[in-house]
């Protein structure tokens, strides 16, 4: 139960090598489909599922192999953390960054391009923060966690978006 069945090395670079690659490819989809997490929190949850998965039911691998690709993928999360903290340019490279959706009532129409949404969805969400016309948004974000944030153009706050009711 407790024996070692994968060379430890090899469990490491796996871990080391899903995590970057699940990363890159959240990177490319977008971040409008993450909806209230962040990416790396989707690709933590995920990861960590799959690695202990066959540890707990003991069909492919030893609770010690799952323990420790488990503990490779956190470790690189804190690692990718650490290093997007202190090193900006890798920053921009692995952490989203709020994208502008609304200027001036205007849609950016490259963002909803890019991260295939409707002006429909747009007017959507304004809507949940009270707001009808995007002539009253003076700017607006699609942040990291897939959220919009709204400033309106009277330089008011407009109301928080609402939540869906939980089932």
């Amino acid at each position: 139960m407790f024996a070692v069945e994968t060379p430890p090395l090899e469990l490491v670079l796996r871990g080391l090598v899903i995590y970057l690659v699940l990363l890159l490819l959240m990177r490319v989809v977008g971040q409008r489909e993450a909806g209230g997490l962040g990416l790396t929190d989707v690709l933590i949850v995920v990861l960590i599922a799959q690695s202990v998965g066959g540890g707990l039911i003991g069909d492919s691998q030893s609770i010690t192999d799952a323990a420790l690709l488990a503990t490779t993928i956190l470790f690189c999360s804190v690692a990718v953390d650490a290093a997007a903290y202190r090193f900006p340019r890798f920053a921009a490279l692995v952490k989203a960054r709020p994208r502008l959706l609304i200027e001036d009532g205007r849609l950016n129409r490259r963002v909803l391009k890019r991260e295939f949404m409707t002006a429909d969805e747009v007017r959507s969400h304004l809507r949940l923060h009270g707001i009808e016309e995007l002539e009253g948004v003076r700017i607006a974000y699609l942040e990291p966690n897939g959220m919009i944030s709204v400033l309106t153009a009277d330089g008011g706050t407009p109301q928080a978006a609402s939540k869906p009711p939980l089932a």
